[in-house]
C-alpha cells in the first residue's frame, strides 16, 4: 500500500504523518528532523505488514528527498524501513485537553493516533511520545 503521507523515525520508532495536500506534512517532518529525527519518506510512504506490525519505507524514486515549500526539494539522509509506532492526522484538531487513547486502523493493524491540526509545539510532543509513550498506555499504545 502507498499512502499520501510522510514518515520519520526516532529512537527506532516510526511516525506516520497524515493529512491533505498543504496541511504541513513535510514541514512537520522537517521540524522533527531538526530535533534529531531521520527521514523515512516524504509525500508517499510505502506500508507493509510483517508479523502483525506496520513497516514504513520510501519509494526508491524519492528516497532521501523532502519538499521544503518555497525552497525546493532538499536532500536528506534516508533512514530506511521502520516499524510504525504512532500516526498523526494534520487534518483534524484535537478537541480535548487530555484526549482519549485514539487509534487508526491500517491494513488490519491498530496504530495509536494523535489529532494534530493547529496544535502548537506538536513536534516536541510527538518526539516525546515516540521516546516514552503515553503514561496511560504501554509503549505499543495498548
Amino acid at each position: 500500500m502507498i499512502l499520501h503521507a510522510s514518515c520519520i523515525a526516532h529512537s527506532g520508532r516510526g511516525l506516520l504523518i497524515l493529512g491533505p495536500s498543504g496541511s504541513g506534512k513535510s514541514t512537520l517532518a522537517l521540524e522533527l528532523m531538526a530535533f534529531g529525527a531521520a527521514l523515512v519518506a516524504d509525500d508517499r510512504t510505502i506500508l507493509n505488514v510483517r508479523q502483525g506490525r506496520i513497516i514504513a519505507d520510501a519509494p526508491d524514486s524519492i528516497r532521501g528527498r523532502i519538499e521544503a515549500r518555497g525552497v525546493g526539494i532538499l536532500n536528506a539522509q534516508a533512514h530506511g524501513p521502520v516499524e510504525l509506532a504512532l500516526a498523526v492526522d494534520l487534518e483534524r484538531p484535537e478537541p480535548d485537553r487530555l484526549p482519549p487513547d485514539r487509534h487508526i486502523e491500517l491494513m488490519d493493524c491498530r496504530l495509536p493516533l494523535v489529532l494534530g491540526a493547529g496544535q502548537v509545539h506538536l513536534a516536541p510532543m510527538l518526539l516525546q511520545y515516540l521516546i516514552a509513550g503515553r503514561a496511560d498506555t504501554d509503549m505499543h499504545g495498548r
